[in-house]
C-alpha cells in the first residue's frame, strides 16, 4: 500500500460485497480507500485509522451503506425531453403517432440538452453508468465526457437510413470507444429486427467481429413481434439474429418479453456473450402480457441486467424503481414469492448489470482494483428504518432520493444531494425555449414506421 495521501476515504459506512460465491453480503462498520481512480481497499473502519492513509478527501459516510454504482443497461438519455409527451397509446400509435414525428425533428442541441437533464437525473438517483442508444451520439458522448459519468454509447440506426446508417454507426463506435479518460465504451447499435433488414443485420454482426466491438438492439421486445416473425418468416426475432451471426458477437438484447421457449436452446448454443436488459415499467404500461423471462435466462447463465428504457416509455430514468419492480413482477409472474428476492435484486442492479454492458471485470462490485464507482444511501429517514433485513430495506423500501452522494471513477460528482457538474436549472430553461419546436407534429413526417 502507498503511503502518499489516497485521494479519497470514505469511513464508518455498511458496505454492499460479493463473496466468491457472488452472494451479495454486508460488511459493517467499513472504510473504502480510493486511489487513481480505482478501489485500493476495503477494511474495517477502526483498523484503516489506525494505520491507514491520510486522503485529500474524506467522507464520513456513517449510517449510509455503500453500493457499487448502479447501471442503467438500457435507455434512450435525449428522451427526457419527450417525457410524458405519449402517454396512455399502444406501442404501435405511441410509435407513429407521437414519438417518431417528433424525433424528426430533434436537432444536436435538443440531444445535448435532453442529455445533461437525463445525466443530472441518473447522477441524482445514483446511477454511474448507462448504456445509450440514440442518434447524435458524438453529442451525448460530449455530455458524458464533461459530466464525469460513465456510458456505454452506440449510434442508432435503421436500414431506411440506407448504408450510411450502418456506417455511421461503425465510425461512431471506433471514433469514441475508450474516450473520455475510459469511462466511454461503445457498440454498434442496429435498431431492432423489424428496423434493420437481415443484409444489415448480418454485416453489423461481422463488423463487430472484425472490430471488436460488442452490439446492442432491441430483438423481441414484446410477444407481438414475436408473433408477427414467425408470421412472415417462419422465425421468431431471436432466430432472426442467430441466422444473422449475431450470437456470436457479444450482444445487448433490450427487453426480450417475446423470448418464449424455443428461443431458449438458440440463446444457449450462442458463441458469444448474450445478455438482456429488462426495463419493467415500460411493459406494464404498455400493457404487454409478458415480461422478461428473468428465471429462463439466469438458468443458462445469461445476465439479466436492469434498465429503465426511455423517459418517453418510462417517464424516468430510476433504476431504483426497476429494481423493485423486477423483483415484484417476477415473483407475481413465476406465482413464487421466494424467487427474485432482495439479495438477487441487488445482484442484478450490480454484477449482472455490469456484465450486461461488459464491464464485468472493471464496475459492479466495490472491491480492490475496481474501478471506484461508489455511491452512497443515507438509511437514516423514518421509511428506512427500522432495518431488520437491509436487502430489503435496500430494494423495497429506499428510494432514489435516498443517494446522498454519487462517486464516479474517484471523482465525486453529487455530495450530499448537490450535483457539482451539471446545472440543471439553465439546461432546463434552455430547453422549455426549444420545446414547441420540438413537439410540433403538423409536418407529417416520421423517422420510421412501427410495423410489425
Amino acid at each position: 500500500m502507498s503511503h502518499s495521501p489516497a485521494d479519497l476515504l470514505i469511513t464508518g459506512c455498511t458496505v454492499l460485497v460479493h463473496d466468491d460465491q457472488e452472494r451479495v453480503a454486508f460488511a459493517q462498520d467499513a472504510a473504502i480507500v480510493v486511489r487513481d481512480g480505482r478501489i485500493e481497499s476495503v477494511g474495517g473502519a477502526a483498523e484503516v485509522a489506525a494505520t491507514g492513509p491520510a486522503a485529500l478527501e474524506q467522507i464520513d459516510a456513517r449510517g449510509q451503506v455503500a453500493l457499487p454504482g448502479l447501471v442503467n443497461c438500457h435507455t434512450h438519455a435525449p428522451m427526457v425531453a419527450l417525457r410524458g409527451l405519449a402517454e396512455d397509446l399502444p406501442t404501435e400509435e405511441w410509435f407513429n403517432d407521437v414519438v417518431w414525428p417528433v424525433e424528426s425533428n430533434l436537432t444536436e442541441k435538443d440531444v445535448e440538452l435532453g442529455a445533461r437533464l437525463a445525466c443530472a437525473e441518473m447522477i441524482r438517483a445514483g446511477v454511474t453508468c448507462f448504456a445509450d442508444h440514440y442518434f447524435s451520439m458524438d453529442t451525448v458522448a460530449a455530455v458524458v465526457a464533461e459530466c464525469g459519468i460513465r456510458a456505454h454509447l452506440g449510434e442508432a440506426y435503421f436500414s431506411s437510413q440506407g448504408p450510411q446508417g450502418r456506417e455511421k454507426s461503425l465510425e461512431f463506435a471506433l471514433r469514441h470507444r475508450g474516450t473520455a479518460d475510459g469511462r466511454i465504451t461503445t457498440a454498434l447499435a442496429p435498431h431492432a429486427p423489424y428496423t434493420v433488414t437481415d443484409v444489415d443485420l448480418a454485416a453489423t454482426a461481422e463488423l463487430a467481429l472484425e472490430h471488436g466491438l460488442p452490439v446492442h438492439l432491441h430483438a423481441a421486445e414484446n410477444r407481438d413481434q414475436t408473433d408477427t416473425s414467425l408470421a412472415r418468416h417462419g422465425l421468431t426475432p431471436i432466430e432472426v439474429l442467430d441466422r444473422a451471426g449475431l450470437l456470436a458477437t457479444d450482444l445487448l438484447i433490450a427487453h426480450g418479453t417475446g423470448i418464449i421457449d424455443r428461443d431458449l436452446p438458440v440463446l444457449e448454443r450462442a458463441s458469444g456473450r448474450t445478455a438482456v436488459a429488462t426495463a419493467p415499467r415500460g411493459y406494464l404500461k404498455f400493457a404487454w402480457p409478458d415480461t422478461t423471462p428473468i428465471r429462463a435466462l439466469r438458468a443458462l447463465g445469461i445476465p439479466v441486467g436492469l434498465a429503465t428504457d426511455g423517459a418517453a416509455s418510462n417517464n424516468s430514468l430510476d433504476v431504483w424503481e426497476s429494481m423493485a419492480l423486477t423483483s415484484l413482477i417476477q415473483k407475481s409472474t413465476e406465482g413464487d414469492p421466494r424467487w427474485l428476492t432482495s439479495r438477487q435484486a441487488l445482484h442484478h442492479a450490480t454484477l449482472q448489470s455490469a456484465r450486461a454492458v461488459g464491464l464485468g471485470d472493471s464496475i459492479g462490485s466495490i472491491a480492490p482494483g475496481r474501478r471506484a464507482d461508489v455511491i452512497l444511501v443515507d438509511l437514516t429517514g423514518p421509511h428506512t428504518q427500522p432495518v431488520h433485513d437491509l436487502a430489503a430495506t435496500l430494494v423495497h423500501s429506499a428510494r432514489s432520493a435516498d443517494v446522498r452522494t454519487t462517486i464516479v471513477d474517484g471523482r465525486v460528482l453529487m455530495r450530499d444531494r448537490e450535483l457539482l457538474t451539471l446545472d440543471v436549472p439553465a439546461v432546463v430553461r434552455e430547453l422549455e425555449g426549444r420545446l414547441p419546436g420540438l413537439v410540433d407534429r403538423s409536418h407529417g413526417r416520421r423517422i420510421q414506421e412501427y410495423d410489425t
